[in-house]
């Protein structure tokens, strides 16, 4: 699919109401090859602006490292497997690391 996305490693961030939720989500995008690898760090203490008032709660944090050309089809398995109205699915670029991690990162993506 060619969406204007090309290149590049990126570590995607998202938030999840527990980890339950996370790993059923991380196991799915594993499955469909659009990571390589997901971290799940429990109890993250979250303060944030919902519908007009903070809020407050605790969740898991998926670290998911991939590719940006993978990023549209991440977006659309989480949003469709998360429970959340709004989840949080950003991604930050990763602008170097260790050859052999980033290409074992390039060869575990592949495929889809």
């Amino acid at each position: 699919m060619n969406n204007g996305l090309s290149g590049g490693w990126i570590l995607v961030l998202i938030t999840t109401s527990n980890h339950g939720e996370a790993e059923k989500i991380a196991e799915k995008i594993l499955e469909e090859k659009l990571a390589a690898c997901v971290n799940i760090v429990d109890n993250i203490e979250s303060l944030y602006w919902w519908k007009g008032k903070i809020e407050k709660g605790e969740e898991s944090l998926m670290i998911i490292k991939s590719r940006i050309e993978k990023m549209p089809e991440l977006v659309g398995l989480v949003k469709k497997e998360h429970s959340y109205e709004v989840p949080e699915i950003i991604a930050v670029p990763i602008l170097a690391g260790s050859p052999d991690y980033l290409k074992w990162l390039d060869e575990s993506t592949m495929g889809t």
